[in-house]
């Protein structure tokens, strides 16, 4: 094909066919956990981050690549959500300096933008992991500095050449991560970045389907983009995964036959082949006739078949309850004289949010693991707190990042984020708050107590592993600590106690146990009971929290 010029016009379709494609393949990258638990959010995070992007995109009329430098630039940062989210948002900034200057995009200005994006990535974290998206990225960016140099290199090649560096590098994750070697995953983030260039490619090639902005496309968190599609545009309505324990090894020809047969039942093709099994991902209106086929290729695990038209309808009845809540809940407050000090936490249970609020909590941030507050998000609770000086307790390590992001967007206001990891961490930070000593002193002193807070989370596993040495079953129950597995098993009462006794140490004093949404006061009472019994010289303390899809979370002090 003819080389195409790629101007602000194609590069808008680029990047929104790459979100696209990222989109299609989310849940998919959200199953990529090392740990195994139901709430894995680097492909949503993603999302997210790069939908912030489009939307200021959408908003110029005929742009200049500097206006869409600009708008990249400006709505990844403020929309960035997660670790995952906040490095995308860095590799965007990166990218965004280098083409404000341009008029079209050639081999030599995306090298060096890509050169730019891996650097500005690599300076946003504190301490850089090998075998993460980072990695991938720079793979990327350095296989296409080798390329652009090639003059017989066509712009087809170009991409070609990059993409296949990053699948590599991404297949290697494994062996510079023992954690993903242990889960059988390759790095989540990687993996989404590689989707991002897939769509990319494709939308250059003109290999895409309606890449056009739209009303719907990249909405905020209440409406996602599959949101605004009416059930009956669903085409395919089963979502069907399964792994292919393979009889034998496949050759390149089998595999592009297994794939062509994919391709005539259904779209949203995900197809990974590594050694003795195949993950597969299909939306199919015949999930019997796709297990059927992969069969043939050997025994079959990790099923999973979804009805996507039922579950879209339960989307959009929670979508439209929550934004009637938030509308309900939106009069505006008057305004009070600023005071020293202010707090903001990220919470989520009606338990745990009474507990925030009964410590002097000024705002709550609705979030966690299951869905991570964006840097807007963060900025817009700061601008609701009316104090000189505001804390900001994240309460999970994959919000730290986006909360330091919006510390150093705010004016103003001085904000200092306490890197609390887990909700007991903020309430301790809280409790142990001196309010006749100053911003700094209590700054010290928070960091000083996070760091004897031991916290341990009760939820089950969502597919078969092996890690931390222990062998895990789909559905089982699992006690994760602050960096590791501590228990697991069939029964959540055995999971829970054999959790708590990883977690209490000769001079631990205090335990505290917050029971979800799934727990009902009595079995959690019982359990309290129980640890008062067997840890005489610890206070044992039982705490709604009302968190979902954690069933228990113990803080050990």
């Amino acid at each position: 094909m003819e080389t195409r010029t790629i101007d602000t016009e194609l590069l808008v379709r680029m990047i929104v066919a790459g979100a696209k494609n990222l989109d299609a393949k989310k849940e998919w990258i959200n199953e990529l956990n090392v740990f195994p638990v139901p709430d894995g959010d680097t492909g949503t995070n993603m999302c997210m981050t790069i939908f912030s992007a489009i939307r200021e995109m959408e908003k110029i009329q005929d742009p200049t690549m500097r206006d869409l430098s600009k708008a990249i630039s400006s709505g990844s940062l403020r929309g960035a959500r997660g670790n995952s989210g906040v490095i995308l948002s860095q590799l965007l900034r990166g990218f965004a300096k280098v083409i404000a200057d341009c008029d079209v995009l050639d081999k030599s200005v995306i090298s060096e933008a890509l050169l730019r994006a891996s650097e500005t990535a690599y300076n946003a974290v504190m301490k850089p992991k090998e075998g993460t998206i980072l990695t991938v990225a720079k793979a990327a960016a350095d296989k296409a500095q080798e390329l652009a140099d090639d003059a017989s290199c066509t712009m087809e090649e170009f991409f070609d050449g990059i993409i296949s560096e990053a699948e590599r590098i991404l297949a290697l994750t494994p062996d510079m991560l023992p954690v993903l070697k242990q889960a059988g995953v390759v790095d989540a983030g990687g993996q989404g970045l590689l989707e991002i260039f897939h769509g990319v490619q494709d939308a250059y090639l003109g290999i895409e389907g309606d890449y056009m902005l739209s009303e719907s496309f990249g909405q905020e968190e209440v409406v996602l983009p599959e949101s605004g599609i009416e059930t009956d545009n669903i085409v395919f309505g089963y979502c069907t995964e399964f792994i292919i324990n393979l009889d034998k090894a496949l050759s390149q020809e089998e595999k592009s036959s297994y794939r062509s047969f994919l391709n005539s039942l259904g779209d949203s093709i995900v197809m990974v082949a590594e050694n003795d099994l195949i993950k597969t991902h299909v939306h199919t209106n015949d999930p019997g006739l796709v297990l059927q086929e992969a069969l043939t290729l050997g025994s079959l695990s990790s099923i999973k078949i979804d009805n996507m038209r039922e579950e879209h309808q339960e989307k959009l009845i929670k979508n439209a309850e929550r934004l009637a809540r938030e509308q309900a809940e939106s009069v505006p407050e008057p305004k009070e004289p600023e005071k020293e000090i202010g707090f903001i936490a990220v919470s989520i249970g009606e338990g745990m949010n009474e507990v925030f609020m009964g410590l002097g909590a000024d705002y709550l941030i609705e979030g966690g693991q299951t869905m991570n507050p964006s840097t807007e998000d963060m900025l817009e609770a700061i601008s609701q707190v009316n104090a000189a000086t505001i804390f900001i307790f994240p309460n999970n390590k994959n919000i730290i990042l986006a909360a330091n992001q919006a510390a150093a967007l705010a004016k103003g206001k001085k904000v200092v984020v306490i890197p609390t990891t887990t909700v007991p961490q903020g309430i301790t930070a809280l409790i142990n708050f001196v309010p006749e000593a100053g911003a700094d002193a209590n700054e010290e002193l928070m960091n000083e107590v996070i760091g004897m807070v031991k916290t341990g989370q009760v939820t089950y596993a969502i597919r078969d592993t092996e890690i931390d040495d222990w062998d895990i079953k789909e559905g089982d129950f699992m006690g994760i600590g602050d960096s590791s597995i501590l228990s697991t098993g069939t029964e959540i009462e055995e999971v829970v106690r054999d959790m708590i006794q990883s977690l209490v140490e000769e001079d631990s004093s205090f335990i505290c146990i917050y029971y979800g949404e799934e727990i009902d006061k009595d079995q959690a009472e019982t359990l309290g009971k129980f640890v008062a019994k067997e840890y005489p010289e610890c206070e044992v303390e039982i705490q709604y929290g009302g968190q979902p899809i954690y069933y228990y979370i113990v803080s050990v002090e």
